[in-house]
């Protein structure tokens, strides 16, 4: 029970260290990672009370380093899906009535630990589990993770507030209450803040969760598990497994109590999973929550007014920092006619300057793709390119997974602005350049518009300010992210909330008060303190 009206003010972002040369932070960060590859894990999956291991363990290596082996994870199968549900749905009243302030504490203590204590295995974990470098592990593993927890108290706190009116002789009140069953939360690979995200946003709610992360992602995963427990977090509230895709959809979604799915990943996964849901519809007790973010084919335009050292930059850093392995990711730009020798040069160089290996390496700006698969699928894109004459590699383009995934940024020019690498996610180290008639810039943001069935993010460069208008409207659709003179990538909590329409999933804006009312149901309450006790109204009377 609650005494009282607890504020939770906007937070300010966490901000990002620096880890430079002699830094205590940097210190840090290297004995932790020395530490962890001195030892070989055994992750267990966390359901309830229980670590469950299993006869079937799988190994975890760092992709830039397959001879090492960072420990091994327990995989299970459909009976441990169904103890998920089960122990979700035993937490699930307790946690549901656990009042908000101790909900609240639970995930800014969770935020406090990361800031402090489990910063630098934060950032190891996904350095080593996900091949990212020291600052892209930073901003996303600590920053933006410890971002979510204090935000999203705060958003749901105001939610909390928002209250009808009331008329004389009656009060009303709206309570936002959790959904009727568990939640889903299917979490991918390439951000670590949105593994820990999606299950602790509707978890903060007051949902109970089962939690699916890529089996690429554990490493850090499991990292984070720790912390809630030691926050307190009570066992039930998020159960974190380890089980295939198609296994965890065939048992939740034909589960009487599923109330939602909080997914990021492919677009193909994500329409396969609404799909079900409807074909499911008559057995659950609720209309399911359904929110996705899913692909992308983001896009740099530039007008013939761009800066161009401007424009270089947003795109070796938007292409290829962690290696394209974002789905806000440049992947496609449109340069003027005007500057594109200009472009080109500066682009080959700029990428002939990068460093590529191993993290560990705070020299390198360039790590390793996430596994074999998505080595070989980004390895065909390039070497069709390479033999297209529609198509023309400016520059990278070397593939080699002898002793890790590395494939150098490659940078392609296509004759056809429809070439397949112009319009297919690749997600990996490719950006596709078309060069168009500087005098035709409204023409091409018909193009940009038209070409790719997604809708996540892009940028326009121009310097002239009715160039940023024209774009700005014309591709109003083509991104839920837009941004003028900077990169597409990079977006902050709080700042510039995340999500795109089209293909690009549901637009539910992680990183604000929107996405938050995706995991509540509001009841409103009317109490009369003097009902009527005579059904006539004054109209019925005859004089």
């Amino acid at each position: 029970m609650s005494f009282g009206t607890f504020s939770y003010p906007m937070p300010a972002n966490e901000p990002v260290l620096n880890y430079a040369p002699g830094s205590a932070e940097r210190k840090r960060l290297k004995e932790v990672l020395a530490e962890l590859k001195k030892q070989q894990i055994d992750v267990p999956m966390y359901i309830g009370s229980k670590e469950v291991r299993t006869n079937k363990k799988k190994a975890i290596h760092p992709p830039h380093d397959l001879k090492h082996t960072l420990g091994y994870f327990n995989a299970g199968d459909e009976k441990h899906v169904r103890q998920a549900i089960d122990a979700a749905l035993a937490a699930k009243e307790e946690w549901a009535n656990m009042s908000w302030e101790n909900r609240a504490n639970i995930f800014l203590k969770a935020a406090d630990l990361m800031a402090t204590k489990y910063r630098p295995y934060m950032n190891a974990t996904t350095m080593l589990g996900q091949s990212k470098n020291i600052f892209q592990a930073e901003i996303d593993a600590v920053c933006e993770l410890i971002d979510f927890l204090r935000f999203n108290v705060h958003f749901l706190s105001e939610i909390y507030k928002q209250q009808p009116i009331s008329g004389p002789g009656m009060h009303n009140r709206l309570e936002y209450r959790p959904l009727e069953g568990f939640v889903l939360a299917i979490t991918p690979f390439n951000f670590t803040s949105i593994g820990g995200n999606l299950p602790t946003s509707a978890a903060m709610c007051g949902n109970v969760v089962v939690w699916k992360c890529a089996n690429t992602q554990i490493y850090s995963a499991q990292m984070f598990m720790k912390i809630l427990k030691e926050a307190g977090l009570p066992d039930g509230v998020i159960n974190l497994i380890f089980v295939d895709g198609p296994t965890v959809g065939r048992v939740c979604f034909n589960h009487r109590d599923f109330v939602g799915v909080h997914f990021t990943g492919s677009t193909a996964v994500f329409n396969n999973m609404w799909e079900t849901i409807g074909k499911n519809m008559a057995m659950y007790r609720s209309y399911p929550r359904i929110v996705g973010e899913t692909g992308g084919k983001d896009f740099v335009v530039a007008h013939k007014s761009a800066d161009v050292d401007a424009l270089v930059t947003a795109l070796l850093r938007g292409a290829f920092e962690f290696q394209g392995q974002k789905c806000s990711a440049a992947s496609r730009a449109y340069i003027p006619s005007n500057l594109a020798d200009e472009v080109k040069k500066k682009l080959i160089a700029g990428v002939k300057s990068f460093k590529m290996g191993n993290p560990e390496d705070f020299t390198n700006f360039i790590n390793a793709v996430i596994d074999e698969k998505s080595f070989d699928n980004i390895k065909r894109y390039i070497d069709n390119a390479k033999k297209d004459p529609k198509a023309q590699v400016w520059a990278g383009g070397k593939c080699d997974k002898k002793d890790g995934y590395f494939i150098q940024p490659t940078v392609i020019e296509a004759r056809d602005p429809k070439y397949v690498t112009m319009c297919e996610e690749i997600f990996g180290p490719v950006l596709t350049v078309y060069i168009y008639p500087a005098n035709r810039f409204e023409q091409t943001l018909d193009l940009v518009n038209n070409t790719s069935p997604y809708g996540l993010t892009g940028s326009v460069f121009a310097q002239d300010r009715a160039a940023v208008e024209l774009a700005t409207n014309k591709l109003r659709n083509a991104a839920g992210n837009f941004y003028v003179n900077d990169k597409p990538t990079g977006a902050v909590v709080g700042q510039q909330p995340f999500g795109g329409a089209r293909s690009s999933g549901t637009n539910d804006k992680a990183g604000s008060i929107l996405n938050l009312y995706r995991w509540l149901s509001a009841r409103n309450i009317k109490e009369t303190f003097s009902p009527p006790v005579d059904y006539k109204y004054p109209f019925m009377a005859d004089k």
